[in-house]
């Protein structure tokens, strides 16, 4: 069986920045194939949405496991929806598994998620999470999936040295370390080693963390943010109160078939 694949780098405007994600539009529901294309893809993450009774449903996945939300597959699905499956529309709803219906509504070359917002806790153990990032951490919370670590400087984030054996330790999804921006409003970067990705380059979900968190610091509640890994990639995000809008753009890299 043929089945269409594309490759799609979000929350960037230019190849070969941003992050990748796979896109698979087709009728596969079986999660142990599922994983099996994910590893094989070895991309953070590969999103499959499936047509039932003209609803999408999206599941995402790393090539080590299922991811419960992912921002820039998601995105990335919704590039390939409007270029390829529905062109007129301006709205492209999925159902998922644990966070509901997720919506992302095109805008000229924009694509804004509207995702739920993250709660967070205050985390205790500052002098371990200290040891991962070889930096002081000023502030320190758990959100719904992932630890977020707030250090004083962008250079901080430039010049982080994760210790990716003592963060395997973490009981969390992955961990997000953060500080205010030079050129915009904050930076970031988002380590996620138990799930096969040592270093994603840009991370929509982590956001529905940092918006709510930076929101509150800087007393605003539109800003723009910037992801500082190797590939590196701008979002423009909006704090609604129980939701965040988490905008960026796509470009195609790659359209095939898999054969399976």
């Amino acid at each position: 069986m043929s089945v269409p694949i594309h490759y799609v780098d979000a929350f960037t405007d230019k190849l070969f920045s941003g992050n990748p994600a796979a896109v698979i539009f087709s009728d596969i529901n079986d999660e142990n194939l599922m994983q099996k294309i994910a590893a094989e893809n070895n991309l953070s993450e590969t999103a499959f949405i499936r047509n039932d009774s003209r609803n999408y449903h999206i599941r995402w996945f790393a090539p080590l496991c299922e991811i419960d939300l992912c921002g820039h597959a998601t995105l990335a699905s919704a590039y390939i929806y409007f270029k390829y499956i529905n062109p007129e529309s301006s709205q492209f709803k999925v159902q998922s598994l644990k966070n509901g219906v997720l919506k992302v509504t095109k805008k000229d070359d924009l694509l804004i998620l509207d995702f739920p917002k993250d709660s967070l806790n205050k985390y205790d153990d500052k002098k371990f999470i200290e040891k991962i990032v070889n930096s002081k951490v000023i502030d320190l919370y758990k959100g719904r999936d992932d630890v977020l670590a707030i250090v004083e400087y962008e250079n901080d984030i430039k010049d982080l040295n994760i210790n990716l054996q003592l963060l395997n330790n973490l009981s969390a999804r992955g961990l997000i370390v953060s500080a205010r921006g030079v050129d915009c409003d904050f930076v970031s970067r988002f380590f996620a080693p138990s799930a096969g990705v040592n270093e994603d380059p840009v991370t929509g979900s982590a956001h529905t963390s940092l918006i709510p968190y930076w929101s509150e610091r800087l007393n605003k509640t539109s800003l723009i943010a910037q992801q500082l890994s190797e590939r590196g990639g701008v979002l423009f995000c909006e704090d609604k109160g129980d939701r965040v809008l988490i905008g960026g753009r796509a470009v195609e890299y790659l359209k095939g078939e898999i054969n399976i």
